[in-house]
């Protein structure tokens, strides 16, 4: 697959020490084939589902992995709690993006980045995502984190506590957001979507997809 990147676009702007949103990143096209590859992986071999967490709480986004699958605070390769298959692969392409956007966000190559998975999160209008880490890896790479639909507001935070302070952020339909460096486990959510804010245009009629890749730091 080839991407042609818009190296530099919008108002890049540092949030946190290692944290940095890269607005309009993504043009219409890239953002069509990211939703077009993400149906696919909704469909199985695991489909999209809502995670249930270990206390009998239900997320309330629909959530795909690819490379490993993400359940309850741990990676496993086989979705045990879902159908028991192994995860879809995670596609070189999508490696290849995650060194160009922290190119994007850092202005440095990144040739070392080595993704080996990301969590596809799907937001109806109802949809939240408390302040949470993602600190189920065993790496501290820095997290890709791209938009597509509608708009949001993410709040990132820091990594001591889920409240302040902390800074809302509107993220758009094509938005690069990365953390990484001294900001890599802060904590972070979305408290809001904005329903109807989307371009259908890119394949998505309503909602907002979320792509994170992430370094796993496991093996096997």
């Amino acid at each position: 697959m080839r991407w042609n990147y818009r190296e530099g676009v919008g108002n890049v702007r540092e949030i946190a020490p290692g944290a940095v949103h890269v607005p309009g990143w993504l043009s219409m096209e890239e953002q069509q084939e990211l939703v077009r590859s993400c149906r696919a992986w909704a469909t199985g071999p695991v489909p999209m589902r809502h995670t249930v967490l270990p206390r009998g709480g239900v997320m309330s986004v629909q959530t795909v992995c690819v490379g490993w699958h993400w359940q309850s605070y741990r990676y496993t390769r086989t979705a045990d709690d879902v159908n028991g298959r192994v995860v879809a692969e995670f596609p070189e392409w999508m490696a290849e993006l995650g060194r160009r956007a922290l190119k994007a966000a850092y202005m440095r190559d990144h040739d070392d980045y080595r993704p080996d998975t990301a969590l596809i999160n799907f937001y109806d209008g109802q949809a939240r995502m408390g302040m949470h880490q993602d600190k189920d890896e065993r790496s501290g790479a820095p997290v890709v984190s791209l938009s597509i639909g509608d708009a949001c507001v993410f709040r990132f935070g820091n990594t001591e506590t889920r409240g302040r302070p902390y800074t809302d952020i509107g993220l758009d339909s094509g938005d690069l957001f990365v953390f990484g460096g001294p900001s890599r486990f802060a904590y972070h959510g979305v408290p809001k979507v904005f329903p109807g804010t989307g371009d259908p245009d890119t394949g998505l009629a309503s909602g907002r997809l979320n792509i994170t890749m992430r370094v796993t730091g496991l093996s096997g």
